[in-house]
């Protein structure tokens, strides 16, 4: 841990995170961010039985999520019950702060701020949720009974309800500062703040920590889509084979599991 002398100081900033699964990887993705920045305060909200080691991180018990629309549902009409700072930075177990250096205050002067999506093309490309920055004010307006809560979430700020935020006063960051922000499917997350994506692990983290983080998961659903670009990388790395073939059986069995 740095000096605290050291860290980027975001008083305006609640760090949180919102998740049932894989929350022993998500205590770690939450630690990679406070050893480089000191947030206002850090929040995980879980129905899980855990004390994470690190003082920072405290723990909100919320009722169990079943699917990932339930996880919607809470960031979208729970989570402004819980910040009272001017913003909050969302992450998840595979996205979190890379390079605390990289923070600039000027991302505070938006609403809504999370890599850019590179599927479209109609100015509407701003952005992912999974490790994003919003307002208060932005999450309050999603309670708002004009505002269409669905699923999933980032979908619901970023293309369904973005004009009629944009109306109520919401400012969404421009492409080129949300790819100065993070990284998911567009950027580089070797230039950025920060990043999302489990796909963009082995080379944003190396692939001995992408590693340790796998093996600490329980729920695997987010790596299927890009399991064989992951499993090429891993073959690459230290004991490729035998990592390898761990991926594989843990895939199979995951299908058995149904």
């Amino acid at each position: 841990m740095r000096p605290l002398s050291e860290l980027v100081r975001l008083p305006e900033v609640t760090l949180c995170a919102v998740t049932s699964v894989n929350v022993v990887a998500t205590v770690r993705a939450m630690q990679a961010c406070l050893v480089q920045i000191d947030f206002a305060d850090c929040v995980l909200f879980t129905d899980a039985d855990i004390a994470p080691e690190c003082p920072m991180i405290r723990v909100e018990r919320i009722a169990p999520l079943r699917s990932s629309a339930a996880y919607s549902h809470f960031v979208l009409q729970c989570l402004p019950d819980y910040v009272s700072t001017s913003h909050a930075l969302v992450v998840q177990w595979d996205g979190h702060v890379l390079d605390g250096a990289r923070w600039n205050p000027d991302f505070l002067q938006y609403d809504y701020i999370g890599a850019s999506w590179p599927q479209f093309d109609d100015g509407h490309d701003v952005g992912n949720g999974g490790f994003s920055l919003r307002s208060r004010r932005l999450m309050a307006l999603c309670r708002d009974p004009a505002f269409r809560s669905v699923h999933p979430e980032d979908i619901a700020i970023g293309r369904v309800n973005r004009a009629w935020l944009e109306n109520q006063g919401m400012q969404f960051a421009p492409r080129h500062i949300a790819d100065c922000f993070a990284a998911e499917r567009s950027g580089d997350p070797l230039a950025t703040f920060g990043y999302h994506g489990v796909f963009n692990m082995p080379r944003a983290l190396g692939l001995e920590d992408f590693w340790t983080r796998y093996r600490q998961l329980d729920e695997r659903g987010t790596i299927r889509p890009d399991f064989w670009p992951l499993l090429r990388a891993v073959a690459g790395g230290r004991r490729g084979a035998l990592r390898v073939l761990r991926m594989i059986a843990d895939r199979v069995l995951d299908k058995c599991r149904g």
